[in-house]
């Protein structure tokens, strides 16, 4: 350790230390980054918002979180935007706090502007959002936006027209039902040729269709993650 942080991991016995402190069963980790983050202050705080996402974010081991674009009020699509979600986090949270800026239809001029306003990169939708201040990008749309910008975007990839509608059911199963991995390829194959054809990065957020990795494993630009609550 060295001024509060890790700054060497070394075996056992390698070298003299300052100190020596012995934390028996604790472990010493870093903090950690989360960058999917739904605060959604200002404007829907009764969801969640700065103090208590920060404070309960620190509470688990994240000392760093990004916030997503949507769900506030306004969503952050342009640089405007950005400084009033900033005004709405000001002395509220308890760990360092970053931004993504949003893509939207018709909101491809904004996003140098909010790219240079200190945004991390762009959050974009091939389906619904769930909140109609944020709705999705056709392919074409998110050609032009990949095209307005050299950023980071990271994508819901999921294809609307292979999306059932979901039954009137409290059953987990009834909604995966509705959503097949073809939504998902069809979507990533879109995400897929953006990226070739633009050149730009692009990551894919919470995969579960096994079916779409081959066509990402072979596009070095395009990323993609998962995790347990979204495998199938």
């Amino acid at each position: 350790m060295s001024g509060g942080r890790i700054a060497a991991i070394e075996p056992y016995h390698a070298g003299d230390a300052a100190e020596i402190v012995d934390l028996g069963d604790t472990a010493l980790l870093p903090g950690l980054v989360d960058t999917h983050v739904h605060v959604n202050e200002p404007g829907r705080t009764e969801w969640e918002g700065f103090a208590t996402a920060t404070r309960a974010a620190a509470a688990g081991g994240v000392t760093t979180i990004v916030d997503m674009p949507l769900n506030s009020l306004p969503p952050t699509v342009d640089a405007g935007a950005l400084e009033v979600k900033r005004a709405a986090a000001a002395g509220q949270c308890h760990v360092d706090t970053g931004f993504w800026g949003g893509a939207i239809p018709g909101n491809a001029g904004e996003l140098a502007a909010l790219y240079e306003a200190g945004v991390f990169g762009f959050k974009a939708f091939l389906v619904d959002s769930g909140v109609p201040e944020f709705p999705p990008l056709s392919p074409a749309q998110l050609g032009a936006a990949l095209s307005a910008v050299d950023a980071l975007f990271v994508v819901h990839a999921e294809d609307p027209a292979a999306i059932a509608p979901a039954a009137a059911s409290p059953h987990y199963a009834d909604f995966v039902a509705s959503r097949p991995p073809s939504a998902e390829t069809g979507a990533v194959g879109t995400v897929v040729a953006a990226a070739r054809e633009t050149g730009r990065r692009l990551h894919v957020l919470h995969l579960s269709a096994a079916a779409a990795l081959p066509a990402i494993a072979g596009t070095p630009n395009v990323t993609v993650e998962t995790c347990p609550t979204t495998s199938r």
